[in-house]
């Protein structure tokens, strides 16, 4: 049988706060995924083309990233090494979603202060990955 290291109050922290975020991620997701007409309208052109030509691939992969993330604090915090796997998953689902964003749509331009969101998100899942491996390495989780 394994040894099991019991979590200090730094994971629980950064847990939650992974949680919360994630959740918030699926919020965003199904906000775009299940936008009303009367809200798009209310967009510029530019975004309501964004939003109209949103390849069904992307919107996969964003769903990747936001359920993967959400399911994988959830494994984290349930102590699971499944985590691993669903940060995996998640870090995919995203860079898929920005490869799209950032490299293939040109209907908003991505600059300035429209960058720092995508970039945070990709940076906060190399983290959760990280951290997730550490913990199994620390063996937090098993």
């Amino acid at each position: 049988m394994s040894n099991i290291t019991k979590p200090n109050t730094i994971f629980w922290v950064i847990g939650i706060v992974a949680l919360l975020w994630n959740i918030l991620g699926v919020g965003a997701y199904l906000a775009q995924a299940y936008m009303p007409n009367e809200a798009l309208e209310m967009l510029t052109q530019g975004e309501q083309d964004y939003y109209n030509n949103y390849p069904a691939w992307a919107t996969g992969s964003y769903a990747i990233g936001v359920f993967g993330g959400l399911l994988g604090c959830i494994a984290l915090l349930m102590r699971k090494k499944i985590a691993i796997l669903l940060f995996t998953l998640s870090l995919l689902g995203v860079l898929g979603q920005q490869v799209y964003n950032f490299f293939l749509q040109d209907y908003i331009a991505l600059d300035g202060t429209r960058m720092i969101g995508p970039i945070v998100i990709i940076v906060i899942c190399f983290f959760l990955l990280w951290f997730a491996k550490a913990q199994k390495q620390n063996g937090v989780i098993s």
